[in-house]
């Protein structure tokens, strides 16, 4: 481990000195990782991308990009884009990743399962805004927003992630 390391657990986050608390996936943190079992993958996981909403809040870092009105996210592993960023109209099962929530204000990508997606692997594992303390994710991590806000402007790309159960 190294002092940039973004660590993870079960009890919460440590960044660059700091604690933080998070929430992770229904299904815990899990060393099998599979489509659909709300569990947050176990292991090291690398940042590579950061999107914001630019009509909510500014761009936390110089090399962050906009969430379009079209954006989404391929989870459908049929889906030859599968556990990529699409636009719409995409024909294929996905998330859209402007939302009338606030969760994906601000949204960190890693490289769960990419470029080269494994069908039943799972697709995207964000960092994202919870939406209250302790609430689960679907197998992402999440943050209390100025939290967020605050670890995204301090990551670069290849930050390294280390989930822990």
């Amino acid at each position: 481990m190294s002092a940039g390391d973004l660590i993870v657990t079960p009890r919460g986050a440590r960044f660059l000195g700091r604690v933080f608390p998070c929430s992770i996936g229904s299904g815990g943190i899990s060393a099998d990782k599979c489509e659909g079992d709300g569990a947050t993958p176990s292991g090291i996981l690398r940042v590579t991308g950061l999107l914001y909403r630019p009509d909510r809040i500014a761009p936390p870092a110089h090399w962050a990009a906009p969430i379009g009105p079209g954006d989404l996210w391929s989870d459908d592993p049929g889906d030859p884009h599968y556990n990529h960023l699409v636009r719409a109209p995409h024909g294929f099962s996905h998330e859209k990743l402007r939302r009338g929530d606030r969760l994906y204000d601000l949204v960190v990508l890693t490289d769960w399962n990419w470029p080269v997606a494994q069908s039943g692997k799972g697709s995207a594992i964000f960092m994202h805004r919870w939406r209250r303390p302790g609430y689960p994710t679907q197998g992402c991590i999440a943050f209390r927003p100025d939290h967020l806000i605050w670890i995204a402007g301090r990551l670069r790309p290849g930050t390294r992630i280390i989930l822990s159960g």
